[in-house]
């Protein structure tokens, strides 16, 4: 037996026993599985499906501390983002980008990331909102693996979410790594590489429902009127998309040759003390890493802290944000030391984000190299909750679309060009995006391959 047929036979995992209990370790992404250039899988000659997910954290950063003086590559790394140092070659700095009102009231902590991430900015909170780039992203690279997206929050409750189906509608985040594991790994996760499937009777369960539920619509619609009939319309495409998801379930998946099983997380605390947000945040980091490996999903969204920023320090009650209205700025160091301290854990996590993406080894590369990740904030400066100068990241080449190791400065233009950058860079077949002001045909070309 060669070592590829064995290695797959055993998933790949080395068993044993410690204490009296069973332990697995995964094996991580071998050249043997590859071809010369490590992006082909050798047995199907399949390029390696690329991945995309979004990474968010509330109040930005200090104006001044975080752009890099020199532009291009080999950019220098100020004070708040030191922690990108060992992964610099591999991320962008976007500076500069704005997001713009066109006379609409703005909403504090709301306005910024929408105009980013949707293109479009409101009049009221929570109303008329569009789809977010990574359900636009979704709907071309996510319609063949399990899940659709994933979305996590370290901040424990599951409505800090920026992952927006347009409407009202989210998709809400999952809020304890533990459960997260249970819904990816769990008793309906389905190894691509084990030598047999057997479909899940409660997946077929359900699509059988389903299909008699599609049945039905034709008899109910016959007597609607056309508003109720497009209502109807809407609810049946959201479903459709879910029979997609269920049909992906029911069919034996492709062979995913760095997919390894992490071990299962413990029930852990949750809750906006940034110590216990920091630990499941690094869960939720390794999770994610291997379910992109295993083509469990190709789009996650991770929240660190929310819009507000309500994360606190252990043994406080004063939050990051109100920090940033309310302590002085020191006049000898020229800003809010206590903000800042979080300013600098937050870069650090998003450091470790990318660490764990880049930890999975892939031929020659690694996981990193074929993903696609998005950080940002929703304001440039929280003291006045500027909608100006916001602060944005990328990191991974998304399969060769992306050039990395960037700084790019716009010096005042809609941050809309970097959600169309996102969309282009991962298929998605869209020249002009945006409204009002923030419509935009001009990718950030200095970065888009």
């Amino acid at each position: 037996m060669s070592i590829t047929n064995m290695l797959a036979t055993r998933r790949r995992l080395l068993r044993g026993m410690m204490g009296g209990t069973a332990v697995s370790v995964g094996l991580p992404f071998l050249n043997c599985f590859l071809d010369e250039s490590g992006t082909v899988l050798a047995a199907t000659g399949q390029k390696l499906p690329t991945c995309f997910g979004t990474w968010f954290w509330g109040c930005g950063l200090n104006p001044g501390r975080w752009e890099p003086n020199t532009l291009g590559s080999d950019y220098d790394l100020p004070p708040e983002v030191t922690a990108l140092a060992p992964i610099k070659n591999k991320v962008n700095v976007l500076s500069g980008f704005k997001v713009f009102t066109d006379g609409k009231a703005q909403q504090p902590h709301h306005t910024g990331n929408l105009g980013i991430l949707t293109g479009h900015v409101s009049k009221t909170a929570g109303q008329d909102v569009h789809p977010s780039v990574d359900n636009l992203i979704a709907d071309v690279v996510g319609t063949k693996t399990r899940f659709k997206s994933i979305e996590a929050t370290a901040t424990g409750n599951a409505r800090h979410t920026q992952s927006y189906r347009g409407g009202s509608v989210v998709n809400p985040a999952e809020v304890s790594p533990a459960a997260l594991y249970a819904r990816i790994f769990g008793p309906e996760f389905q190894d691509p590489n084990a030598a047999d499937f057997t479909p899940d009777p409660k997946v077929m369960a359900r699509r059988s429902v389903l299909s008699g539920v599609n049945e039905q619509r034709k008899d109910f619609e016959k007597n609607l009127g056309e508003e109720d009939k497009i209502r109807l319309d809407e609810y049946f495409t959201s479903l459709r998309q879910f029979e997609q998801q269920l049909d992906f379930q029911l069919q034996k998946p492709p062979p995913t040759e760095a997919c390894t099983m992490p071990q299962a997380p413990g029930e852990t605390p949750y809750s906006l003390d940034i110590e216990e947000a920091t630990t499941n945040h690094e869960l939720f980091a390794g999770l994610f890493a291997h379910a992109l490996a295993c083509n469990q999903t190709r789009v996650f969204n991770m929240v660190f802290t929310d819009e507000q920023s309500t994360v606190r320090r252990p043994g406080t009650t004063t939050t990051h944000h109100i920090l940033t209205h309310e302590e002085a700025v020191d006049e000898a160091l020229g800003y809010q030391p206590l903000a800042t301290w979080f300013c600098n854990r937050i870069v650090e996590q998003f450091a470790y984000m990318v660490k764990a993406l880049d930890g999975i080894r892939e031929g020659d590369g690694t996981l990193l190299d074929r993903s696609l990740l998005f950080g940002m904030s929703e304001t440039g400066f929280a003291k006045v909750h500027s909608l100006e100068n916001i602060p944005m990241f990328t990191a991974g080449s998304g399969g060769g679309r992306v050039r990395t190791g960037i700084h790019v400065s716009a010096k005042g233009d809609p941050g809309s060009r970097v959600g169309l950058t996102m969309q282009q860079a991962m298929g998605v077949p869209v020249t002009t995006w945006g409204t009002d002001s923030l419509r935009t045909s001009r990718a950030v070309s200095e970065i888009l391959i």
